[in-house]
């Protein structure tokens, strides 16, 4: 697995192998934060892996085991919590916990699955090994894209902001809607990695993006609205490396890797033999893929010349006639995890936010120091920074950072003015830490 190893083969194979899906009810407890444990260890191995290029033997054991499947209904189970369950706690009046670190460990559940997936879906046999589930990943993603586009129509994406008077809930509830921003960007580069094995997708699968989705015509709406594009102060910044950064004039022409997912999706979609004979050409998608030429420079095209293809695809388009949408009897399979969960859970809602206070969030002091001390063992700093995309960003303003905090070693700053400020938000979970590397 490279030099730098986070697990050996055989721990690696023994963590795979024990992968299973928990009910809503038992998320946060003892034996699902294990396995959220298992998941980042595995996470971070993949991203080692991927970079050593040398084999990559956690996508080799998912496939194996057979637990993309699993890891996808982990995914949608935890979306579910997030949407039901989340909610009714942060409403709760009788629950307001001084330390949110085990609710928010739930909360980056999601973020945690979606990476792994998307460092492993590169490969197609990963997207072979997910069978059924793939139409529930396909629905995921389009459900994150469509907020995704909804919310930039809407003022744009969130940015974070320090409050001297938020509660610890309040801020967890920030600090989630930041993180939807990110898996959306993680979905969308799933959705593109399962775009490419679209000649070996089965009918199902093709008439679920095509007719129920119309995916076509949702990421001309991404690259239209550009979510991950923003100007601030005059300067376009462009979320890159898990923040914003400021790109340079002679930057600016570059392709973004996000923009590069959602062209090589169209691109899939569009001009496949497969998908072309499925895709419906209505008038209202004729008109949305012609939007396309004005994005089609002589720039773009030098950075990717297969487009050249996709500009044909739309000269001939412009000349052709639509079709009315088809009305053909189609018997196709349909997604059911989100269905089979909301079905066992309905009514239940408020139930299990009552029982997860009461025996999952608000663990004794001894708990959280246990706590702490494995999630110190599980995010080692020489792996941290080995799979980090760029140099460490200050906590409190984001540039770039020199300084660890000593007492941690987790949060970096550039300066001490911003460890002072950021200390109240830091502090709790700074102690914590450093008490969990004491009673090692």
């Amino acid at each position: 697995m490279g030099d730098l190893e986070l697990l050996l083969p055989g721990e690696a194979d023994v963590l795979v192998r024990g992968l299973r899906s928990f009910p809503l009810l038992e998320m946060g407890s003892g034996g699902w934060n294990q396995q959220h444990e298992n998941v980042e260890k595995l996470n971070m191995q993949a991203i080692l892996d991927a970079t050593t290029s040398q084999g990559e033997p956690i996508q080799e054991l998912l496939v194996t085991h057979g637990k993309i499947p699993t890891l996808v209904v982990e995914l949608i189970t935890v979306e579910m919590w997030k949407q039901k369950v989340f909610p009714v706690l942060c409403r709760l009046e009788d629950f307001k916990p001084q330390n949110t670190f085990p609710i928010y460990m739930v909360v980056h559940h999601e973020a945690s699955i979606i990476n792994l997936l998307e460092t492993v879906f590169f490969h197609k046999e990963v997207c072979e090994s997910a069978e059924d589930t793939v139409l529930d990943l396909i629905d995921y993603c389009h459900r994150k894209l469509t907020l995704l586009v909804a919310r930039t129509s809407h003022g744009g994406p969130p940015e974070e902001e320090e409050s001297q008077h938020s509660t610890p809930m309040q801020e967890l509830q920030k600090q989630a809607e930041l993180m939807e921003f990110e898996i959306a960007l993680k979905a969308l580069s799933v959705l593109r990695y399962i775009t490419d094995c679209v000649d070996s997708l089965s009918l199902s699968i093709l008439n679920r993006m095509l007719s129920t989705h119309n995916l076509p015509c949702l990421l001309v709406e991404l690259l239209e609205h550009s979510p991950w594009s923003k100007r601030k102060g005059g300067k376009l910044q462009r979320f890159e490396g898990g923040c914003w950064q400021t790109v340079g004039p002679s930057e600016q022409q570059k392709l973004s890797k996000l923009d590069g997912q959602v062209w090589i999706a169209l691109y899939n979609l569009l001009l496949s033999h497969e998908a072309r004979a499925r895709y419906c050409l209505t008038s209202f998608a004729k008109e949305q893929l012609l939007k396309l030429r004005a994005f089609l420079t002589d720039t773009l095209l030098d950075q990717l010349p297969n487009l050249a293809d996709l500009q044909g695809f739309l000269a001939h388009l412009a000349l052709t006639e639509t079709q009315p949408p088809k009305k053909d009897l189609v018997l196709e399979q349909i997604p059911e995890i989100w269905e089979r969960l909301e079905r066992e859970n309905r009514g239940k809602w408020q139930a299990i936010a009552k029982h997860q206070l009461q025996h999952v969030f608000s663990p004794s002091e001894q708990d959280l120091r246990l706590q702490a001390r494995r999630w110190a063992e599980t995010y080692r700093l020489d792996v941290l920074e080995a799979v980090a995309p760029e140099r460490p960003r200050c906590a409190y303003c984001s540039a770039e950072a020199s300084k660890r905090c000593s007492r941690c070693q987790n949060e970096w700053y550039c300066c001490r003015e911003c460890q002072v400020k950021h200390w109240e938000k830091h502090g709790k979970a700074c102690v914590l830490v450093a008490q969990g590397d004491r009673a090692k």
